[in-house]
């Protein structure tokens, strides 16, 4: 089974991920691309400190430009990781490093994905622009949903407008967490303003 996790903060995952069958002693890799430039290595720290409670083994993949994702020990640790953690930040910039990559490929085939912020949009197949809410296009890992983190009122009403009545967009607040289990998805704990169009829906 493939399960996705997308969370508005770190923070806020770690139960919805010890309430998913991780086993203390799992391999996790943390790939902190998109805080490139406030500082990956501070980032890989602090996320190790808040993943502490699972028990899990960390191991950070400093990627933050495309040699690096092209990296084969970075494609295979991504792909044999129990739990691969995708940091927020910049998450064009991660867009422009793992497209066609392979790590980026790697990140595809993840079992267990948890993507943090901005970059939980990204790893879908419409991404939401972090500048100023107009849909693009994401890296497709996964699909069946479109997600944004919280914005001003008037930029989510555009987000709404120009997603369209025919996708499912989830907003996630900082606590917001969404889970897909094979391309199901649900709501698993916090903020999450789920819309078709301007219409409430439900995932």
């Amino acid at each position: 089974m493939t399960t996705t996790v997308l969370a508005g903060s770190l923070s806020a995952a770690v139960p919805v991920i010890g309430s998913l069958g991780l086993a203390p002693g799992a391999d996790c890799v943390v790939v902190p691309t998109a805080a490139a430039f406030t500082g990956a290595t501070v980032a890989t720290v602090r996320a190790a400190e808040t993943l502490a409670p699972l028990g899990v083994r960390v191991e950070g993949l400093v990627v933050v430009n495309r040699e690096d994702a092209g990296n084969d020990y970075v494609a295979r640790r991504v792909g044999e990781a129990d739990l691969v953690v995708l940091l927020d930040g910049a998450a064009l910039h991660a867009r422009a490093v793992w497209r066609d990559s392979s790590l980026g490929a790697a990140l595809a085939g993840s079992r267990r994905l948890l993507a943090v912020g901005d970059v939980a949009s990204l790893v879908l197949a419409v991404m939401v622009d972090p500048r100023g809410g107009a849909p693009t296009t994401g890296l497709g890992y996964r699909d069946g949903l479109v997600v944004a983190t919280r914005a001003p009122g008037d930029q989510l009403a555009r987000t709404r407008h120009l997603v369209g009545a025919d996708a499912t967009l989830a907003v996630l607040g900082e606590d917001g967490v969404v889970v897909g289990e094979d391309g199901r998805w649900r709501v698993a704990a916090g903020s999450v303003e789920v819309t078709r169009g301007a219409s409430p829906a439900a995932l």
